[in-house]
């Protein structure tokens, strides 16, 4: 376990130094004392994401989520909270010494990182043989050098080469203490009963990076000419390594992705290598694979724009038109280049300098709508049910997008190029927005998927007060206790000569005096963490809870630093000055508090009256209580409703 003071030097670091840390994976342009981009967790058209520097933590209004640099790393990256530690102690020079983990937290830590070492290992290998061994100079870096790479391109992508031997990289790596278990995990190695292989000999080898650099997985391409052998292998899925949430290049090219504001996506590895060498960088490659959801949304953490860029193939052509649909669904800006035919982005790029092939790609590239119907509009010529299933399939692209004004731009081009009217357009999309709307209900009740309310922030919100009468003023509470907990209640300079006390004191001695606790575990929490720290040297409550090891809270910290410090609704409805509320805390928390037992007192009041017309006639005993308990909460709530009438302390 790392000890406590360093993941406390390296929270406070990464928080101080969070824009730093969150745009490595995020286009920031700056807006005001704050930055801004598209959230990496959810699709958006319109950033919502904002990264607070002053305060040191992030926020999406879109899909809620929020933190400190901590929090972000763990849920970008899908990594646990130590690894997420150490990654940004690592960034910032910060020595890491670990104490003796537990034997079952040992073995946890350890699964994922002997799977990282060995494909390091694999890596460091490959690249090793490439470079050294006879072999890998006379097959694998002649067919590189061949195909017109660079030794500093080869580099670059850390090329390799797996010997033909057939266990030559399982026996390198035994020797040096690497387990087979994890050789097998990764997919380096095929074990079946007695017999083991290396998966990867005689292929030159891709490694396929994380997003962070970290080589997870590889590719590997065979060099000898035979029908019965797949020309490219790849690793399997592993839990390091998932293909539909990865992209060939990201690493190398998501900083020119967002200077250049423009990403394309290209086919292969070779087509990624080459587009480098010819000087265009923001270029990123499916490996052979469908495009998925994921990988899109990996794209638009950098920017919005896509350029996807198709070789003259016109059957891979059509094959791939599904990809431009999911795209277009993701919100993103779809742009389509079609090389000559004959050509692939590899041999396209390697007869062109930089100059030349930017310029074709300014010239050629085109909105989908174009490319779309210039490719199907061939297949359906002047057969009139052709025509119509083409256009029904244009309409169907169009639906997808989810930004209406971009699709009624659309609807127009299409009609135009269709000569079909728009109003039979807009009536063919709204049949299949039906359609996709009851699918999308009958696909969710029978996947008992959570309520609409689980997935929108506000609408969850809506939700738990309907459980919870109280859900408004126990919030308010809680943020006081987060956001000023150790402030003093009283202005001191207007009320020299009163009896002080901390804001959360006064919160938590107010509940305690009436067993007040909440029905929501998260708000309890929250104030028993204060109780439990406030007194300890330096205590600052926002600091406290925005830094906090576990993730809800840190969360719920962050939601409430994100907003403005003005009197909330709740004062300000009820005619309160709107001035910033830390000025004026010994009317706001103690009106907060008294609203809540106010509130709780006429439910308990409710209940009462409602039992005394139940109660039988002959029961003395009863009515007697009943009423005693009448009179006393009609007292409370006179003397609160008193209080409330109050504007401080006195």
């Amino acid at each position: 376990m790392i000890d406590q003071s360093t993941v406390d030097r390296i929270v406070e670091t990464s928080q101080a130094q969070i824009v730093d840390v969150v745009s490595e994976f995020v286009s920031l342009k700056k807006r005001g004392i704050n930055y801004i981009g598209n959230c990496p967790f959810h699709n958006e058209k319109t950033p919502s994401f904002i990264v607070s520097p002053h305060k040191g933590i992030y926020k999406c209004f879109g899909c809620g989520k929020g933190g400190n640099a901590v929090n972000f790393l763990m849920d970008v990256e899908q990594v646990s909270f130590i690894d997420a530690i150490k990654q940004l102690g690592k960034k910032f020079h910060i020595h890491i010494e670990e104490k003796e983990l537990s034997p079952a937290q040992q073995q946890v830590k350890n699964d994922r990182e002997s799977m990282m070492a060995v494909s390091a290992f694999a890596q460091k290998y490959f690249s090793y043989m490439l470079h050294k061994s006879d072999e890998g100079r006379s097959v694998g870096l002649s067919y590189l050098r061949d195909r017109g790479f660079r030794d500093d391109i080869i580099a670059k992508f850390e090329l390799g080469y797996s010997p033909e031997n057939r266990t030559a990289l399982t026996d390198e790596a035994l020797k040096n203490s690497y387990k087979l278990e994890f050789l097998e995990k990764t997919g380096l190695t095929i074990v079946r009963d007695n017999y083991k292989a290396d998966r990867f000999r005689g292929r030159v080898i891709f490694p396929i990076h994380s997003i962070s650099g970290k080589p997870t997985a590889f590719g590997g391409r065979v060099l000898k000419t035979d029908a019965k052998t797949a020309k490219y292998l790849n690793s399997p899925e592993s839990e390091i390594y998932h293909k539909s949430k990865i992209l060939y290049g990201i690493y190398q090219a998501k900083q020119e992705i967002t200077r250049k504001d423009r990403c394309f996506l290209v086919e292969g590895y070779t087509d990624v290598i080459s587009f480098h060498q010819a000087g265009i960088i923001n270029v990123v490659a499916s490996s052979g694979t469908a495009l998925t959801v994921d990988q899109i949304r990996l794209i638009a953490r950098f920017t919005p724009n896509i350029t996807i860029i198709y070789d003259g193939d016109p059957a891979g052509i059509k094959a791939s038109l599904r990809g431009i649909d999911l795209v277009l669904e993701q919100g993103m800006n779809v742009k389509v280049l079609l090389l000559p035919e004959g050509e692939d982005p590899d041999s396209f790029s390697k007869n062109r300098n930089t100059e030349q092939l930017q310029k074709y790609i300014d010239e050629n590239e085109g909105d989908f709508i174009k490319f779309k119907t210039g490719i199907l509009l061939k297949d359906a010529q002047n057969d009139p049910v052709k025509r119509a299933q083409l256009v029904q399939d244009i309409v169907r692209s169009i639906s997808v997008i989810p930004e209406p004004f971009i699709r009624g731009e659309y609807i127009k081009e299409c009609s135009s190029l269709l000569q079909v009217r728009e109003q039979v357009l807009y009536d063919e999309i709204g049949k299949l927005t039906r359609k996709k709307r009851e699918e999308g209900y009958k696909n969710q009740m029978q996947a008992n998927e959570p309520p609409p309310e689980a997935l929108y922030p506000e609408l969850a919100n809506a939700a738990l007060s309907t459980q919870n009468p109280y859900e408004l003023e126990e919030r308010e509470i809680v943020r006081y206790v987060i956001m000023y907990g150790e402030r003093m209640l009283l202005n001191e300079e207007e009320f020299p000569n009163e009896e002080n006390i901390r804001v959360g004191d006064f919160i938590i001695s107010q509940l305690k005096a009436d067993d007040l606790e909440s029905v929501n575990p998260m708000y309890n929490k929250i104030l028993k963490l204060y109780e439990d720290n406030c007194n300890n040297q330096g205590f600052v409550a926002a600091d406290f809870f925005v830094r906090h090891l576990e993730k809800e809270v840190s969360q719920l910290a962050s939601d409430f630093l994100s907003q403005e410090k003005v009197l909330s609704k709740i004062h300000q409805k009820r005619g309160a000055v709107n001035v910033e509320e830390e000025h004026v805390l010994g009317v706001v928390v103690p009106k907060n508090v008294y609203e809540l037992k106010l509130k709780k007192t006429q439910k308990l009041l409710e209940t009462c009256l409602k039992k005394m017309k139940d109660i039988k006639s002959d029961d003395i005993e009863g009515q007697t209580e009943l009423m005693q308990k009448i009179a006393l909460l009609n007292k409370v709530k006179s003397l609160l409703a008193k209080e409330l009438g109050n504007r401080a302390i006195v």
